[in-house]
């Protein structure tokens, strides 16, 4: 018999969590050997993750699959949904940057005045090398050329704006 103290679960609701817990260990099989062990997984949680990345067949990557979600049920999952919440968000945030660099691409090349603004909000960048860039790509793109100043012109802006000492203000520009 059960303890007072212990709710009665359905069988339905068990499978569920087992379910999630598997999800949970499937989404550590996506992630690289040098984040899983910045999460501190278990050694044998950490082993079968690594055993999984390894299978070619299906039905062994099922039954890996399988193992791994048991393994799951031994230990706290909380630590790493929240690791996983937090590293889903940095992606986002990286990728909202990205954004804020490729936008200011473009205006840069559509915009003669965007230089100008850009160089007040970030006054360390290289302003020869950002006009020659930008002369360079708008030139490129003219001629149907290979974007080899455009993709340059990215890296030099990605890394002005990643400095840290810079705001993460967006330029406004008159269109």
């Amino acid at each position: 018999m059960t303890s007072e103290t212990e709710e009665w679960v359905s069988k339905t609701a068990k499978k569920k969590q087992m379910d999630e817990l598997q999800d949970l260990g499937m989404a550590l099989t996506k992630l690289s050997n040098e984040t899983l062990k910045k999460i501190g997984l278990p050694e044998d949680l950490h082993q079968a993750i690594k055993d999984y990345k390894k299978i070619t067949s299906n039905s062994a990557t099922k039954r890996q699959a399988q193992y791994i979600g048991r393994l799951m049920r031994d230990i706290d999952p909380t630590p790493i949904r929240e690791y996983l919440a937090k590293l889903s968000v940095d992606n986002q945030a990286h990728n909202a940057f990205l954004q804020r660099v490729e936008q200011m691409r473009t205006r840069l090349i559509e915009h003669d005045d965007a230089l100008t603004q850009f160089i007040a909000q970030y006054p360390h960048a290289d302003v020869s090398a950002l006009r020659t860039l930008v002369r360079n790509a708008r030139k490129e793109q003219a001629e149907n050329k290979p974007p080899k100043n455009f993709r340059a012109l990215y890296q030099e802006l990605k890394n002005t704006m990643q400095t840290p000492d810079t705001p993460n203000d967006e330029i406004e520009t008159e269109t």
